[in-house]
């Protein structure tokens, strides 16, 4: 697709509806876009390329608007492949073209597609004027990264971001916030954050400091939509995710191989149902794991429960567990409950997971081959205690 933003600025982006998994573990349902950016001044710019199976459809942008002229410099905010794997299609068009990159981005240029010359070497803060206009690096390492930069035009007060304030989504027909109904977006931006930038919250918010500074009246980022009048939603969402801040509410993610521990987690989504309507029900073997991660990124209260399986914690939910503590999620009340026949080994890995991750555990109620009345009124409690921490300041 290709759309002019502003005075002689386009997208010259694709739409992947194809791939089914980012990153071969995130479902697409949605699809996703990958943006680059065209710069038509004294001297011609592209911002990022695209990844490879698509790079064609790049080129044949890029083309329409040289209108047989050379393209200058190429910039590269990130080095991740779905941004640079397009990079040598490109250079093989236009071999004079300068790379505009950091010393880290130059490296991975290397190693990844054996390109040695041919760079202008930015530091952070450096400015490269390019005839009417000023493009300005920030450095924004670790988000998510290490390498990644981050591109102002000055005159334009337009932030090229790289993945910042990115989200799954293709865009359908139009590029700009204005131009979309968002919902989908939104809430593919959580998910987008909590697996891929998730583990960075110092890092961006370092970042967001960082930039506080600059007047941005348009952000391009390398997914989603172009944003121009809800920039304050979105930076609003990196600045509360990144802070680990959560509204009130109850994720309850369990494994059942019988159906005994799911009955389990039904008294304990009854109970935090009586306290708040923010009540997600998630099975660890059927909820991809994305979408439970986006959950406990949004809502403050989280009980894990299952069975004892060879053993050892449910391998599923064992899974889940680590995938949280990778991304290091703070300021969550937390419970928990497990089951088993002849021998329980749900309660230590637990109490191993609430150590790691520093949080108290509210309750734990564990059930030998089936629920009694009494433990699913302990369970009934366990929700209603977890809910009700979650409405503490």
């Amino acid at each position: 697709m290709k759309r002019e933003l502003l005075n002689r600025i386009y997208y010259v982006g694709v739409n992947d509806r194809q791939k089914t998994l980012f990153e071969n573990m995130l479902p697409l349902p949605y699809g996703v876009s990958y943006n680059a950016y065209f710069i038509d001044d004294e001297k011609t710019v592209l911002v990022d390329t695209v990844e490879q199976p698509f790079a064609e459809q790049l080129l044949a942008h890029v083309q329409e608007l040289l209108a047989g002229r050379e393209l200058d410099y190429l910039i590269v905010n990130h080095m991740e492949p779905d941004h640079s794997s397009g990079i040598k299609t490109l250079q093989a068009i236009y071999p004079n073209m300068q790379i505009v990159a950091n010393a880290k981005t130059i490296e991975m240029l290397g190693g990844y597609y054996g390109i040695r010359e041919g760079f202008h070497v930015v530091k952070d803060g450096d400015s490269l004027n390019i005839g009417s206009r000023t493009l300005q690096f920030h450095f924004a390492p670790m988000v998510h990264w290490p390498e990644v930069m981050v591109t102002y035009s000055i005159e334009d007060k337009l932030l090229f971001s790289a993945d910042a304030f990115g989200c799954f989504g293709t865009l359908d027909g139009a590029v700009l916030d204005t131009e979309l109904n968002l919902d989908k977006y939104y809430t593919e931006m959580v998910r987008y954050y909590a697996c891929i930038v998730g583990k960075y919250g110092a890092p961006v918010q370092t970042a967001l400091k960082k930039l506080g500074g600059l007047e941005i009246n348009m952000i391009c980022s390398t997914h989603g939509p172009v944003w121009t009048e809800h920039i304050g939603e979105v930076v609003g969402i990196y600045d509360r995710l990144s802070k680990y801040e959560t509204e009130p509410g109850v994720v309850i993610a369990y494994g059942s191989m019988y159906g005994h521990t799911e009955e389990m987690a039904e008294m304990v989504a009854r109970g935090a149902a009586s306290v708040t309507k923010n009540v997600v029900l998630h099975d660890v073997s059927r909820s991809d794991h994305s979408y439970i991660l986006a959950d406990i990124f949004r809502y403050k209260g989280f009980i894990c429960g299952a069975p004892t399986y060879c053993g050892e914690l449910y391998p599923n939910a064992a899974t889940l567990l680590a995938k949280i503590k990778t991304r290091g999620v703070k300021n969550h009340e937390f419970g928990c409950f497990g089951s088993f026949t002849w021998a329980n080994a749900t309660a230590k890995p637990f109490e191993a997971f609430a150590e790691v991750m520093k949080w108290e555990i509210t309750g734990y109620v564990e059930v030998k081959q089936s629920m009694t009345a009494e433990q699913a009124e302990a369970l009934y409690e366990l929700g209603r205690a977890v809910a009700l921490k979650t409405l503490e300041k």
